[in-house]
């Protein structure tokens, strides 16, 4: 008795599972790469489905409004939206409304990046700090931003300086986290490699430890860039005057649905060219990763 056999009575012998041979299958059908796991797709396949991706949820938006299932003052048509868009473009406001959240971003995001990077540098690149700031920033990401409106106002005033604070603290933690993920995922081999070579410490850390995680802060980033833009619109709120989250509330307050959702699709648009910034910055900076 020998081969599969002889192998099947020894497990039985040694107390194991008799696991049988395995049963003769057909070859895989050959498929389209659009349902193959991990098969590249063409550039014009790919610019098809981005289409798609905008054109289903558009014309399903356009089927509800028109067939009246759904009453105008709760889902304006896209025309209303438009008009409404055109409307506050027209008389300056939006614009006014663009600007002045977007510099909040930029100052609350901003402010979160140059700390959070460093930060994240410090607990991926060193056991110790790692050690030190995990456990407190662990807990701290978990309480909401917007639990620290009645403190921040307290603390800071109903002025710019709460609202920066808003999205500084509802993005820092989470930033710092994954910063520091992606600089523990620095292969051991290239620092070992380094040192073998008569590379410094701080050497080390600038020319292997951050060229080899820029590209990945960068996409942290991206990540948490959404993040502060939800978080302006809780931090216009607080006593403004303009700003994109101002202009949702004081539409809602007359029921102007269409100027809500005009706002809201200037925001996705302005996230969406931020995003593709980043993205542009880490194909130049990461080329090796692709």
């Amino acid at each position: 008795m020998t081969g599969p056999a002889q192998r099947l009575a020894e497990r039985r012998e040694a107390g194991r599972p008799a696991w049988g041979p395995l049963p003769r299958r057909d070859a895989p059908k050959s498929v389209s790469p659009l349902f193959s796991l991990r098969t590249p797709i063409s550039a014009s396949a790919r610019w098809k489905l981005a289409l798609l991706s905008f054109a289903i949820p558009i014309l399903a938006w356009i089927v509800l409004s028109v067939s009246g299932v759904v009453n105008s003052t709760f889902l304006p048509s896209p025309v209303a939206v438009v008009k409404a868009g055109v409307g506050m473009a027209g008389t300056g406001e939006l614009f006014d409304d663009l600007w002045a959240t977007t510099q909040r971003v930029l100052e609350g995001f901003g402010l979160a990046v140059l700390v959070s990077v460093p930060l994240g540098i410090l607990m991926g690149g060193f056991s110790a700090g790692l050690a030190f700031f995990e456990p407190l920033l662990g807990l701290l990401r978990y309480l909401p931003a917007s639990a620290f409106i009645p403190l921040l106002i307290i603390w800071l005033g109903i002025g710019e300086p709460s609202k920066i604070a808003i999205l500084f603290i509802g993005t820092v933690f989470f930033n710092t986290l994954m910063t520091a993920d992606v600089v523990r995922g620095v292969p051991g081999e290239l620092i070992d490699v380094s040192y073998t070579l008569g590379a410094r410490r701080g050497e080390v850390l600038r020319k292997i430890v951050v060229p080899h995680s820029l590209p990945g802060m960068i996409d942290a980033i991206r990540v948490n860039a959404a993040a502060a833009w939800n978080f302006v619109v809780v931090a216009e709120l607080i006593n403004s005057s303009a700003g994109l989250g101002y202009r949702i509330v004081r539409a809602q307050r007359f029921l102007r649905t269409d100027q809500i959702f005009a706002v809201l699709v200037v925001i996705g648009i302005a996230g969406l060219v931020i995003d593709v910034l980043l993205r542009l910055l880490r194909t130049r900076v990461g080329k090796w990763t692709a």
